[in-house]
């Protein structure tokens, strides 16, 4: 992809529609929210929490909102990558906003690699590193691509509808008890604040947030006079992750309602199974694929965005940097021989541990740096909601921050 280009303030593409070019940032997204630390987080918080999961669900999708609503704004509105906002408020925050996100994008990417591996096994019983392998280069494939924006636009939408309709046949199976869950969304039995926060990063936490907004400004959807295409699109993308999110709470739940005891080394595909059979595992596998998949490139992707502005460089190798990318996570991820599910867990825990960094420098833009918006006078409600997200993430990170440690053990 080389439609962004070196210069801070990134300039209009003219190669596609806004509502094209907003679309495609919507799914990359929400694909890259819905990875497999996505699946393994919910099924594994489902199986400890019940019915009770469906308000730390709740909580999470509207912070997550709150949160997406105002990163997108400002990163539109202003046409910056959220680095180069950063080092504009305060000299050097965007390179220490690139760096964290860089490694959070890292840790995610090794834990996507994980998943393909994981659904390949599902679906064809192949080993879990040959799976790895044979994903990665299919991911590095499609930035080989001439037209490499285009092509990944197109297949985050396809597979996203996948994951989504694949679920849904499983809820349809499993037959959860729906109206405990509604009960529990408001009056729940348990409150888990390690829950939440990896809910919240696994969702909008580290490289994830800026995910679309990037590729948005960098299709060419930027300034004031598109700020309602921009909010609409950024409350779709969250959405479209929260109905996956419900339908894969409600898929599992079906299942250990009845009893059934999940696999504690892989949680998720047994409950498919227990649901479905054989078809259910199969069903898992393409699911987790295509979640893993998508992923991958949506984190390859914004993990480099954030060091193109810095040098040309860097800006003119973007692919092959993207490409590099890849191929350490993979060679991470055959070396570390961790735990799959504890590696996705606990990705989205230091991902939402990273969120407050940059959500607070783009806050700050929102708020003081009407400059930096080109004179756009920024919704006073907006920004409330966003400094509410904001000391929410950080209360419920400083909360999980003794649990964390014991996802490693």
């Amino acid at each position: 992809m080389t439609d962004g280009i070196t210069q801070e303030k990134v300039k209009p593409a003219p190669a596609r529609s806004h509502r094209a070019a907003l679309l495609g940032a919507m799914f990359l997204m929400a694909t890259s929210a819905i990875g497999p630390g996505f699946i393994t987080q919910t099924t594994v918080f489902t199986a400890k929490l019940g019915a009770a999961m469906a308000f730390a669900i709740l909580v999470s999708v509207l912070i997550d909102i709150a949160i997406q609503m105002n990163v997108w704004r400002v990163v539109g509105v202003s046409g910056r990558r959220a680095q180069d906002l950063g080092n504009r408020v305060v000299p050097g925050a965007g390179y220490l906003l690139a760096a964290l996100d860089l490694f959070g994008g890292l840790i995610f990417n090794i834990g996507n690699v994980a998943g393909c591996a994981l659904g390949m096994n599902a679906m064809f019983d192949l080993d879990v590193k040959i799976g790895g392998i044979v994903s990665a280069a299919i991911a590095i494939g499609i930035f080989l691509i001439r037209k490499a924006g285009v092509a990944m636009d197109r297949i985050v939408i396809v597979l996203g509808l996948v994951m989504i309709l694949m679920t849904l046949y499983v809820v349809v199976v499993s037959g959860p008890p729906v109206g405990d869950a509604l009960k529990q969304s408001v009056f729940p039995d348990d409150v888990d604040f390690l829950v939440i926060t990896t809910l919240i990063g696994g969702t909008v936490g580290g490289y994830i947030v800026y995910a679309g907004a990037h590729r948005m400004i960098e299709s060419g959807v930027t300034g004031a006079e598109n700020a309602g295409q921009i909010t609409r699109s950024s409350i779709s993308g969250i959405l479209i992750t929260a109905v996956m999110r419900i339908l894969l709470f409600l898929a599992v739940l079906g299942v250990v309602a009845g009893g059934v005891t999940l696999n504690a080394k892989n949680p998720a595909p047994s409950a498919f199974q227990h649901a479905a059979g054989e078809a259910g595992l199969r069903v898992f596998g393409l699911i987790m694929w295509s979640a893993a998949i998508t992923s991958v490139i949506g984190a390859s992707y914004t993990s480099i965005s954030f060091l193109v502005s810095f040098s040309g460089w860097i800006e003119r190798q973007r692919n092959w940097l993207v490409v590099a990318f890849i191929a350490v996570s993979t060679v991470i991820y055959l070396w570390i021989g961790k735990a799959p599910v504890n590696l996705l867990i606990l990705a989205g825990a230091l991902n939402g541990l990273i969120l407050p960094v940059g959500l607070g420098l783009l806050l700050w833009v929102a708020g003081r740096r009407r400059d930096l918006l080109g004179g756009y006078r920024y919704p006073a409600w907006l920004l409330a909601l966003g400094v509410i997200a904001w000391a929410v993430s950080l209360y419920v990170s400083y909360r999980a921050l003794t649990d964390i440690p014991k996802l490693w053990h």
